[in-house]
């Protein structure tokens, strides 16, 4: 059995990859509208390509009290006062010991950009120009391991000119269509993670009392506005170093908060938000763009077919 090293394509991919151009058989996970969408661009799919990686999560990073984090660093968002803890998130820019949880978050990111890097591997095999409708999964392996796995489809240019590293895009292919239509193109799959906490002050603690109303933890939802406004950020400025001219979420900014304890008897609340979108870049800069190739049937007169002129890659 060969021992793979972790570069290039692992030998059970690499098999199935030989099979595929051996017997032209080309899979795809694009649904017949997305399939008939990129064909009127100039588009073919090459194939399903995947890349995946099991990471161990060890140490995540300062855990302590979020207050006592608070008064050491600048890192929190401003929502704290003297008689309100503040929040402290992983991408406060500071460069203290106590800016949260940077370690965790950055192998969030180390494991994401791996999967995502080991599927455009795969696509540059098998001679793609994109890869479209990549979904990305997380699952919990147990014993602090991860797998991160991107799957998407594989998609080649039918023009002549092709590029060395493929675009990659959640959105699906009838989407991605109506991008090349509009004079835009996906460019890359952008993350933004932040992770955030918040010291559960006595008013936090009150209002989760058994014997509370019905009322709003004020706390709590500091947590939840500033982890998911940095996760923004940090996505919107990861787009803005690929050179996008824009992005688009197709799914809403995830949280997950879970209790930390810190002490005995103290608890403190972290928070946990991750942004995915497809960053975007413009390639026709003229405000008339070519006809829709998509074809057009009279409903009077005489059955005949009208057809706008189609064109290809913009690559």
């Amino acid at each position: 059995m060969t021992i793979w090293d972790g570069t290039g394509l692992p030998p059970a991919v690499q098999a199935r990859v030989d099979r595929a151009r051996s017997s032209g058989v080309r899979s795809s996970l694009l649904d017949v509208p997305g399939h008939t969408g990129l064909s009127s661009c100039g588009f073919m799919p090459v194939g399903e390509v995947m890349g995946c990686i099991v990471e161990y999560i060890g140490f995540q990073g300062y855990g302590g009290c979020g207050w006592y984090a608070g008064g050491l660093g600048p890192s929190w968002t401003g929502y704290g006062s003297s008689a309100s803890p503040p929040v402290i998130t992983s991408g406060g820019g500071s460069a203290s010991s106590w800016a949260g949880f940077g370690p965790y978050v950055d192998a969030l990111y180390h494991g994401w950009g791996t999967a995502l890097d080991r599927m455009l591997v795969e696509a540059r095999e098998l001679g793609a120009d994109g890869v479209v409708g990549v979904s990305l999964t997380e699952h919990h392996l147990g014993a602090g391991n991860r797998e991160f796995m991107a799957l998407g489809t594989a998609v080649r240019s039918l023009g002549g000119t092709h590029v060395s590293r493929p675009f990659t895009t959640t959105l699906d292919g009838q989407d991605v269509a109506k991008l090349f239509h509009s004079g835009w193109m996906p460019a890359a799959i952008i993350v933004g993670i932040s992770v955030a906490i918040r010291h559960d002050d006595y008013a936090t603690r009150v209002a989760q009392g058994a014997w509370s109303p019905n009322m709003e933890v004020v706390g709590l939802s500091e947590l939840a506005t500033a982890v998911r406004a940095d996760a923004r950020r940090q996505l919107s400025s990861r787009a803005a170093h690929a050179g996008a001219d824009g992005a688009i979420l197709d799914s809403p900014v995830s949280l997950y908060v879970h209790e930390l304890e810190v002490g005995e008897g103290h608890r403190d609340h972290v928070a946990e938000s991750s942004a995915v979108a497809s960053a975007l870049v413009r390639y026709h800069k003229a405000e008339t763009l070519p006809p829709s190739p998509l074809k057009m049937l009279p409903l009077s007169g005489a059955r005949t077919t009208k057809r706008g002129s189609t064109f290809g890659s913009p690559h």
